[in-house]
């Protein structure tokens, strides 16, 4: 049994409520979440072109908050929004409230053919406008972008397909969207109070610039799962290394206590998301047990998720105030247990569109091989949200606005 009844939270879109919340959206977002929304597209991109095309719009995910930006960008467009999200996201009073702004659930981890069938459903409809972010969950980091997952280009290739042997096939574009945050002031005592805090949680000296003084808080950090996994780590090992150490022996201790069998060559994300599936199912077996062994997997599975994407010299290659904020908040979640942790300031939300990639033309390519067209299609998606994601670091360091 799961801690959830519902398998599958369809879209139950309420245009009024969606209208409204367009309207208010922009100054509510300001006063709560410290965000406004400014938005670049590449030359040849006119937003009036999504307006009537079924569009599937992917962008990356550098936090929690980019579900707001795209509705923010609803909202320019005046156009409702369906939003792919994970199915955790929808308890109580906040999932029904998604569900009527036009978002649905998936199970990550495994197949899930309700979402899939929506999916189908949605992208049919003649004026549909579909946000995925590909990269299946938040990178937590500001500059960089994860490796795509087929599963959005395949599944619209897929449904393009479906309508055209039904002869109802026009088009279908595939937006690819890169998005950058900025604080708009200085943020060196924010980062003064977080290093302090960290300090002091972990033991660290604060001896030192604050760069120095975050690689001791990081050691500390790194040290500390090493020795909660029993991982002694080699002479010669860099921090790389011992990270990929640690996310391994994760893995292979939650694999080994949920009784699964890892694939060859499947990426870390996946096997999270299979495992974390696994324990929401079977969260009623665990809590029989009497033990907290639901909550230490549930926890060692997003310390995976936490440290996916991060890497040594992620600050020094960029010290900005945004990279030196995302490792902290990546240290406060792990620290801190905190599963989003307040916005840090004011943040400019830099969206920018790029050019619009009609479906149709790969059709006769993905009849010959699907593999190969989606792995092609997918790749250069995911350069072009990175290529934009880099003039917008360009930009933005300039103190370029639009």
């Amino acid at each position: 049994m799961s801690r959830r009844s519902c398998p599958f939270y369809p879209p139950k879109l309420n245009p009024p409520l969606v209208r409204l919340l367009q309207t208010l959206g922009p100054t509510v977002v300001r006063w709560t979440h410290q965000l406004e929304l400014i938005i670049s597209t590449e030359s040849d991109v006119q937003l009036s072109t999504l307006q009537n095309q079924p569009c599937l719009l992917l962008c990356n995910h550098p936090t929690f908050h980019d579900p707001i930006v795209l509705f923010l960008f609803s909202a320019r467009l005046r156009k409702p929004f369906y939003y792919l999200a994970a199915h955790e996201q929808f308890s109580g009073i906040q999932g029904q409230l998604y569900q009527r702004l036009g978002a649905y659930s998936v199970r990550r981890g495994q197949p899930d053919r309700a979402s899939v069938a929506q999916t189908f459903q949605v992208l049919a409809q003649p004026d549909s406008k579909l946000v995925i972010f590909p990269e299946g969950g938040c990178s937590f980091q500001n500059d960089t972008v994860m490796p795509f997952r087929p599963g959005a280009v395949q599944m619209a290739l897929q449904s393009l397909a479906k309508q055209a042997r039904a002869g109802t096939a026009s088009d279908l574009l595939v937006v690819p969207m890169s998005l950058k945050y900025r604080y708009t002031r200085s943020m060196t005592a924010v980062i003064e109070q977080t290093l302090s805090q960290l300090e002091r949680a972990t033991g660290a000296s604060g001896i030192g610039n604050s760069y120095q003084r975050l690689r001791e808080v990081s050691g500390r950090v790194i040290r500390q799962c090493e020795l909660e996994y029993g991982l002694t780590p080699p002479p010669t090992a860099d921090w790389n290394q011992r990270i990929t150490n640690i996310k391994t022996e994760i893995l292979q201790q939650c694999e080994q206590r949920l009784g699964v069998t890892p694939i060859p060559g499947i990426a870390n994300r996946e096997r999270v998301y299979h495992m974390q599936q696994l324990l929401e199912d079977r969260y009623s077996v665990f809590l029989a047990d009497g033990t907290d062994s639901w909550e230490v997997l549930h926890k060692a599975l997003g310390r995976v998720l936490n440290f996916d994407a991060i890497y040594d010299g992620y600050v020094a290659e960029k010290p900005t105030p945004e990279r030196f904020l995302d490792t902290l908040v990546r240290l406060e979640r792990e620290v801190f247990n905190i599963d989003q942790p307040t916005p840090k300031g004011y943040r400019q939300a830099f969206l920018r569109v790029g050019t619009p990639v009609p479906l149709k033309p790969y059709l006769n390519d993905y009849a010959k091989n699907r593999a190969a067209t989606v792995k092609t299609l997918v790749h250069e998606l995911q350069q072009t949200v990175q290529t934009n994601l880099n003039l917008l670091s360009e930009a933005t360091a300039r103190g370029i606005s639009w």
